[in-house]
């Protein structure tokens, strides 16, 4: 049975989730793929043309090789910059992750490649029961993990590698992005991760000032490092 789709998720709040997952739909979509996302779940949205917009479900939508409804890919949208079951609170809604699961299973017949982004990190509270981790679960992809190339990398990837394999839930890999300009050492984290992590090393997503923190450039520019692309393409069995 195909793969179908990755879930993705990060190491942190902040380390580029979404610049990652915009390249990956690029490689693919480069690949001969079509492909389609979601960010189920958004914080810190702002009113446009009266209904709540997150930049980075819009750069989802835009990347997609089909056209679809923007409540589609963000099905959830809260203004409060908040953790997801504090923005539903004070906004006065519940997320359903049946709802989620049933969603993402119509868009996924609309592509060879489904990608979800979560919200935050593996373990931030989705619900007043459930996390983040739980919705990976309940779509039952295997997971990317992104790790933020920046102080502290080490532990907070090993500790959210260690988090989701215990979970039971697969990890398909892991993808490097860096976040700043400054970061020294970058070559020996890559370096150690890859010895300390037990699943594959995809990638490097390169810092570029322009763009900010997770940038979303066009791999098909050269700037995704994507070393093991290959694994990922044997997943989808293509």
């Amino acid at each position: 049975m195909k793969t179908r789709g990755f879930f993705i998720t990060g190491t942190d709040t902040g380390v580029g989730k979404t610049g990652v997952t915009v390249n990956l739909m690029h490689w693919l979509r480069s690949r001969g793929l079509t492909v389609i996302a979601m960010k189920p779940v958004a914080t810190g949205c702002v009113l446009t043309a009266g209904c709540l917009v997150n930049e980075d479900a819009e750069r989802l939508r835009e990347a997609a090789s089909v056209n679809i409804a923007y409540e589609k890919v963000n099905p959830y949208a809260f203004e409060p910059a908040a953790s997801p079951h504090i923005a539903a609170r004070l906004s006065g809604q519940t997320i359903d992750l049946d709802g989620i699961v049933r969603q993402c299973r119509e868009l996924q017949q609309m592509a060879d490649c489904m990608l979800v982004e979560g919200v935050g990190g593996w373990q931030v509270p989705s619900t007043g029961q459930h996390k983040v981790s739980d919705l990976a679960d309940a779509l039952g992809f295997p997971v990317i993990l992104v790790v933020g190339m920046r102080l502290g990398c080490l532990n907070h990837a090993l500790l959210t590698y260690a988090a989701l394999s215990g979970s039971g839930i697969e990890c398909a890999g892991w993808i490097a992005n860096q976040p700043g300009a400054q970061f020294a050492f970058l070559a020996e984290n890559i370096e150690t991760l890859v010895a300390e992590l037990p699943c594959p090393y995809l990638g490097l997503l390169p810092h570029h000032p322009a763009a900010g923190i997770g940038s979303g450039k066009s791999l098909l520019a050269g700037d995704f490092v994507m070393e093991g692309g290959d694994q990922i393409l044997r997943r989808l069995r293509v």
